[in-house]
């Protein structure tokens, strides 16, 4: 799980609130962890395959919202991998981790991965936070046609530039002067918390705004395309909307157990002694909760494909074919379709009008295929109603 109390464990001098939840069943925790972090590895590797009967992409090229969902799939994935290797670390050495003390300051090793394990971990999540952001960003570009895969190199970056900087910064003023002295005073462990929650609250707050400019603006181009709004573009601007819905959700499902446990530990730590019997209640949501956070946090790449992508399936296809270019087999029908001569002039003036009337409708068309990339009913819903495919 990603969480800023994983940095925090690694200072001699811990807050009290902080050795409450990292002492709490650690066994039983870090194998909850590995189980959940190894199933949704696993899992979301096997969506990402190619599968046996896969109809090829209708797009000849590949948009910049789809390689932003591709990466923020790869960050899940590396993010997984290393809750995995801390949590085997932590219950195949035992000893190892509880070197981490003040009484023994020679041995920099348990300390060095302690800190390193918790900084790759925050720093793969902090990045899928940012690439979920740019995906808000881009979806709304392209609808309004000022985004492509140029953009791409600025949304490199700014996730992981941004990232690294947060997360170098957050952890500089935790461990600020030197480990030994860390967590003396909340201006160390503040600003930490606030660089690690950032984008996640960015996320929250700021994508359903675009995301719901986006539908909004899909319904107008789709109104626009041919002057009416028929059931099956309707039902596409819905397809478009729910699959945004779908991500809002699996996002707030992984990550409101993280925002409801940090407010449960803050309010324990503005207690003079956390071990008091009034304060029972809130030290068990707060022990519930982490377990919580174990299970979700690691989850949140497969839940994200089933988001993205629906299930795939599990026949994999591991062999390489030759992929048929789109252009060549729409050329082979037209000539087929064309057999019979028709005079060149009326075919030159029917070819010239139709090029001007279908110009903003294929844009208009190649918009909407990045957003719904990943439907196959939508893309096909899109292209039987389109004018281009009419035209064909």
């Amino acid at each position: 799980m990603a969480s800023p109390r994983l940095e925090t464990y690694c200072c001699p001098n811990r807050d009290a609130a902080t050795q409450l939840v990292m002492s709490f069943q650690p066994d039983v925790f870090c194998g909850v962890c590995i189980g959940s972090a190894s199933i949704s590895l696993l899992l979301t590797i096997l969506q990402l395959l190619p599968k046996k009967g896969q109809s090829l992409r209708k797009m000849p090229k590949a948009s910049s919202s789809s390689t932003i969902l591709l990466l923020i799939s790869v960050c899940d994935i590396l993010g997984g991998l290393g809750i995995i290797f801390r949590s085997s670390v932590w219950l195949g050495f035992p000893g190892f981790i509880a070197n981490i003390s003040v009484a023994n300051g020679t041995d920099m090793w348990p300390s060095a991965f302690c800190v390193g394990s918790a900084m790759w971990i925050q720093l793969l999540y902090s990045a899928g936070f940012w690439w979920l952001f740019c995906y808000a960003v881009d979806s709304y570009l392209v609808v309004r046609r000022s985004a492509g895969l140029s953009t791409i190199v600025l949304y490199h970056m700014m996730t992981w530039g941004l990232a690294v900087m947060l997360c170098v910064e957050g952890i500089a003023l935790l461990y600020y002067p030197s480990l030994s002295s860390c967590e003396n005073g909340l201006e160390h462990a503040i600003p930490h918390y606030i660089t690690t929650y950032a984008p996640l609250l960015l996320v929250l707050v700021v994508n359903p705004v675009l995301f719901r400019r986006t539908v909004s603006a899909v319904a107008s181009l789709l109104k626009g395309r041919q002057g009416i709004y028929t059931e099956n573009e309707r039902r596409l601007g819905t397809e478009i909307q729910i699959r945004f819905f779908k991500i809002m959700l699996v996002f707030i499902i992984c990550w409101s157990s993280n925002i409801i446990n940090e407010s449960l530990l803050f309010y324990l730590e503005m207690q003079p002694d956390i071990n008091e019997m009034p304060l029972k209640n809130v030290r068990s949501a707060a022990l519930i909760t982490w377990i919580i956070m174990g299970v979700l946090n690691p989850m949140q790449g497969f839940l994200f494909t089933l988001a993205f992508y629906g299930w795939t399936g599990w026949r994999v296809d591991l062999k390489w074919r030759k992929r048929e270019i789109p252009w060549e087999s729409m050329s082979s029908s037209t000539v087929g379709e064309n057999a019979y001569p028709s005079p060149v002039n009326y075919q030159s003036n029917l070819h010239d009008s139709k090029k001007i009337s279908t110009t903003d409708s294929q844009q208009t068309d190649e918009a909407i295929s990045m957003l719904s990339e990943g439907n196959t009913s939508g893309d096909d819903r899109l292209t039987r109603s389109s004018p281009i495919y009419q035209g064909w």
